[in-house]
């Protein structure tokens, strides 16, 4: 089938052949009914190791389980207007007469679904999700380290500040996926599934055998996963909806990331710049045009994806034991893992052609040179007995901004500030000629965060 053919921009432009060949074993709808096979087989299993069922039996279910297909249960489910029954049918057809029993026994449907999806996520988030984090997180560390001393005028909102260091700039970004990254690694191995019947009390398995939990345990543990402590017909959704409440926390990371490099591309700051094809077109009428595409594309797929956590909170309210009202939305939920993984690839792609231009840095913070002196000398004036040292400073700004002049120089020949001056130290002295060095401890903390996720991630 042509991909062009396909509804979802997802599906036709922004999945790339090679992502989209990790995705599928995990996100796929071939994939979701391979997970809730594989649950029906870990049921049967369980069953023989308590004694209903042989070993014999638990291994044929296990091997049939591995070739049901989407399409087989799909036509079964034409027919007979149920999904979970469905995929039981299909399992049964492919065992022997003698097996057909087991499957499914004591069961209800969303002891397989919500089994099924915390299984998949999980191990989608262990050997996809957090792998493609490490690598945007490696490249990002390694742009902070080379720009740990790289001058930058810090700025906040939208205005100049103080000094910082591009390399400080990147650790905020770093930590902050850092501890996303932790998040998600944690809830998804927190995910939890079930085993305890149509209203979460265990009424059919107990019927069974001695131990319905048993059962339940036996099952989990085969599958890897920990059993709520209660549920209903459906898995307590606290679990799932942490580990989707991470997810859009860690793309929020990277849309604020994009946003970030996005404005210091601008024209009239310019201090970085994507990389850009030989053969690329930035405007269809402007052949001089270089836009920030890569930015602006993660940040619009984030405006996409990031309000669908409203959805996942109101799935999150099942009438009763249960009711239907999340079968169609919830489904939607491996588009949300596919988002990020599209944006971190694209992000750890541009991330390492990222151009960092010092001396459009160093031009700018010379812009600004003259007025962020305002902060030390008034910190020190306080720290030398000034009494209003913060008023005292506010006056000199607003006059160097009306003269031209810049602050320092103001100070110099103010006669009420000269008995505080006089105090100073050689080195707070040379801090107010020479504002570069006043950047704290930007460079030292750029490294211990660097550090820190290095080691955490191995990255």
């Amino acid at each position: 089938m042509d991909k062009y053919d396909f509804f979802s921009p997802l599906d036709y432009r922004y999945l790339d052949s090679a992502l989209r060949k990790r995705a599928e074993p995990f996100y796929s709808e071939n994939a979701r009914i391979a997970y809730q096979a594989r649950v029906e087989a870990a049921l049967v299993k369980a069953l023989s190791k308590q004694g209903l069922c042989s070993r014999k039996i638990a291994k044929e279910v296990e091997k049939a389980a591995r070739t049901v297909k989407a399409e087989q249960v799909y036509a079964e489910e034409k027919r007979i207007k149920h999904d979970v029954r469905a995929l039981v049918n299909v399992l049964r057809s492919k065992v022997s007469k003698e097996a057909r029993p087991f499957i499914h026994f004591s069961a209800t449907s969303y002891d397989i679904v919500d089994t099924a999806n915390a299984l998949r996520l999980k191990e989608s988030v262990q050997e996809l999700v957090l792998p493609e984090l490490k690598r945007l997180l490696k490249q990002w560390i390694k742009i902070a380290l080379r720009e740990k001393k790289t001058l930058q005028i810090g700025r906040t909102h939208g205005q100049h500040a103080e000094p910082i260091t591009f390399g400080f700039a990147m650790a905020s970004h770093i930590n902050r996926l850092g501890r996303s990254m932790s998040s998600i690694e944690w809830c998804a191995e927190n995910l939890e599934g079930k085993f305890s019947g149509a209203v979460g009390s265990y009424n059919a398995s107990s019927l069974l055998v001695k131990s319905p939990l048993k059962l339940e345990q036996d099952i989990m543990n085969d599958l890897g996963l920990k059993a709520g402590r209660h549920s209903t017909q459906v898995v307590e959704p606290e679990s799932m909806l942490d580990l989707l409440h991470s997810v859009i926390e860690a793309f929020t990371v990277l849309a604020n990331f994009s946003d970030d490099m996005r404005h210091l591309q601008r024209s009239e700051i310019s201090e970085v710049m994507e990389g850009f094809a030989s053969k690329q077109v930035g405007s269809s009428t402007m052949p001089h045009k270089r836009n920030p595409i890569s930015f602006e594309n993660v940040k619009s797929l984030w405006k996409e994806f990031m309000p669908r956590s409203i959805t996942f909170y109101m799935d999150s309210i099942s009438e009763h034991q249960r009711d239907l009202t999340n079968s169609a939305s919830s489904r939607f939920i491996p588009e949300l893992f596919i988002g990020l993984l599209v944006c971190a690839e694209r992000l750890e792609s541009v991330s390492s052609d990222l151009a960092v231009d010092r001396a459009s840095m160093k031009k700018n913070f010379d812009a600004a040179r003259g007025s962020i002196v305002a902060e030390p000398l008034y910190i020190l004036l306080a720290k030398h007995g000034h009494a209003d040292a913060h008023e005292a400073v506010r006056n000199l700004s607003v006059k160097a901004e009306q003269s031209g002049k810049s602050i320092s120089g103001l100070a110099q020949r103010d006669p009420e500030l000269a008995p505080f001056l006089k105090k100073f130290s050689r080195k707070e002295k040379q801090l107010l000629e020479n504002p570069e060095t006043y950047v704290g401890l930007a460079v030292k903390k750029t490294e211990e965060v660097c550090s820190y996720w290095k080691k955490r991630f191995k990255a």
